[in-house]
């Protein structure tokens, strides 16, 4: 854990501290306008295929999953349907994700939301040391060993992308 400087602790962070798992935190000053995970990597000097973008989606019987993709990647909606047992999957409404997750756009970390989702890594997190996601507040990421991502989400990895 990074004792650099003291940051409000996220419930993310809370979670990953909870089970013992070792992290660092990146923060950054986060402009007003909302910016994609590849600008947000290259601003912060973040390998770009080590960030990891989280996406909730619904399925057709209101369930949610959670899916977590490199940042310049685009989601195989069908694939992860195929994968999770459900027919058809949606990109979750943005103006119901804090309601369904505790989180806001741009902070949605797979690590401790409302409730544990069912949740996919795309497996090419598998062929790093670490990848960062969300640390569950915008301008604020966390890097951690992808198994320990997989661990705490109760996770499965798998090809997600086109």
């Amino acid at each position: 854990m990074s004792k650099k400087k003291q940051i409000k602790k996220t419930n993310a962070l809370r979670h990953l501290d909870d089970a013992g798992i070792s992290y660092e935190v990146t923060s950054f000053d986060v402009p007003e306008e909302h910016i994609d995970a590849v600008k947000m990597s290259e601003l912060n000097h973040l390998p770009v295929e080590q960030v990891f973008k989280t996406i909730v989606l619904e399925a057709e019987r209101g369930d949610y999953l959670v899916a977590c993709i490199p940042s310049y990647a685009s989601i195989n909606l069908k694939k992860v349907a195929s994968l999770s047992g459900h027919k058809k999957l949606e990109l979750l409404a943005l103006k119901d994700l804090t309601k369904v997750t505790g989180y806001v756009r741009g902070g949605c970390s797979p690590i401790g939301m409302k409730k544990l989702f069912k949740t996919y890594v795309d497996e090419s997190a598998l062929n790093y040391d670490k990848i960062y996601v969300s640390a569950g507040k915008r301008g604020m990421q966390v890097s951690l060993a992808p198994q320990d991502l997989l661990t705490i989400c109760q996770a499965s990895s798998a090809a997600l992308c086109q």
